[in-house]
């Protein structure tokens, strides 16, 4: 059984391996759970999910595998396939039956039978019921709807339960926001940044080692031997360099996630902006552009080999402006942004580029072209696309 459960977890694009497997099968002979399938859901998600970001995954793989299990959505072939208008759910009222009157409804008897009358109703409902017994509505005592009453139905729409007589819960998934195929958000950008998050023991031994106490105070023979370490900080260093202005001003939405979602995320972060291509200065602060401005030289003089520099931009300008002197449109450079871009990326150790710009559009800008390859580092592409795959694989990179 746990077999095809575990090819159901890969199908749906889970990386379990058989580590996972085999913990599972073990927790189950231990007696962890027994005979209850939400304890069985919830030991299942913990031993074979390491990433937040798959829960939604697990739960449709869970929902697939194990048909007819209360509250997961196993009806996402019909929510692709009818989509329902958001006036028939609107609440208006509650259906309030008397005990006698909820006892002579009836259950349509089964799961199975459930289903095939759902999908007639969508197939053959035109508008909108309410206070009805048959039709997808509110406040009546049809199975299919919200805000009613029925021994045995589908909650469709309704925020919370009610009666807690549903047996399908249409919309329960509760982990879809953290999908990472989802749409991309400044909280999926996080879960994306998280994984950059790296501790290092540093500063005074004021907290407790308890894996090394353990160990010492067993060597002893018993006796304790307590082990101090030096508190965790997070030791992660980023340099964020925005492109700003032009073409950039179709992605500000998008930028302004990234750049909540690093603020939050970083203990350590600068930032930085640029327009189109790097030159010799950087600005500080985008509002005041040629008043607040840093040298180039002078941010890989002050920062380490040891930051982690994300550039953001979507590329897209006059080839000129990176392989000529004076190819600026807003200043006369000195030097080609080329070069600017190799001492950064020769100073740095991990350096990546996110670009807004749709990968399918990349191959019409010739300047994208240019700015993928000064980035590459051997056979290594370091311009990622900015999405959550995109952030994903630039992690990667600065790992």
């Amino acid at each position: 059984m746990l077999i095809e459960f575990f090819f159901t977890l890969r199908k749906y694009r889970l990386p379990v391996s058989l580590r996972e497997l085999l913990d599972l099968i073990g927790a189950l002979k231990a007696g962890v759970v027994f005979s209850d399938t939400e304890a069985f859901y919830h030991l299942a998600r913990t031993v074979m999910v390491k990433d937040e970001t798959h829960f939604d995954r697990f739960d449709k793989a869970f929902a697939d595998y194990f048909q007819g299990i209360e509250d997961i959505d196993l009806l996402e072939a019909l929510k692709a396939q009818y989509e329902l208008p958001s006036d028939w759910l609107r609440k208006e009222f509650e259906k309030q039956l008397s005990p006698q009157e909820k006892a002579q409804l009836e259950a349509m008897g089964g799961l199975e039978k459930l289903m095939q009358e759902l999908r007639k109703r969508f197939e053959e409902q035109q508008k909108r019921h309410a206070g009805g017994s048959k039709w997808i509505g509110t406040g009546g005592t049809s199975p299919f709807g919200a805000f009613g009453y029925n021994p045995e139905g589908v909650r469709i729409g309704q925020p919370s339960s009610g009666q807690r007589k549903a047996v399908k819960v249409w919309d329960k998934r509760q982990y879809r926001n953290l999908d990472s195929d989802a749409d991309i958000s400044s909280r999926t950008m996080k879960l994306a940044l998280k994984k950059l998050r790296k501790f290092a023991r540093s500063g005074a031994s004021d907290s407790l080692d308890l894996t090394e106490t353990i160990r010492a105070t067993a060597k002893l023979g018993g006796m304790l031997d307590v082990k101090m370490a030096p508190e965790r900080h997070n030791a992660v260093n980023v340099i964020m360099l925005f492109d700003i202005g032009g073409s950039m001003d179709d992605h500000i939405h998008l930028c302004e996630q990234l750049f909540s979602a690093a603020h939050g995320e970083f203990k350590h972060l600068e930032f930085y902006y640029f327009h189109n291509c790097v030159y010799e200065h950087l600005w500080q602060d985008n509002t005041r552009r040629y008043d607040k401005v840093i040298d180039t030289h002078s941010l890989m003089q002050r920062f380490g080999r040891d930051y982690k520099i994300i550039f953001v931009g979507d590329a897209t300008m006059g080839p000129y402006e990176i392989a000529y002197p004076g190819g600026s449109v807003e200043h006369w450079n000195e030097e080609p942004g080329a070069l600017w871009l190799q001492r950064i990326t020769h100073h740095f150790d991990k350096v990546v580029w996110l670009n807004p710009q749709p990968k399918s559009h990349w191959r019409y800008y010739h300047s994208i072209e240019m700015i993928d390859q000064l980035m590459a580092k051997g056979e290594h592409k370091r311009m990622f696309p900015l999405t959550l795959e995109g952030i994903s694989g630039a992690i990667k990179a600065l790992s």
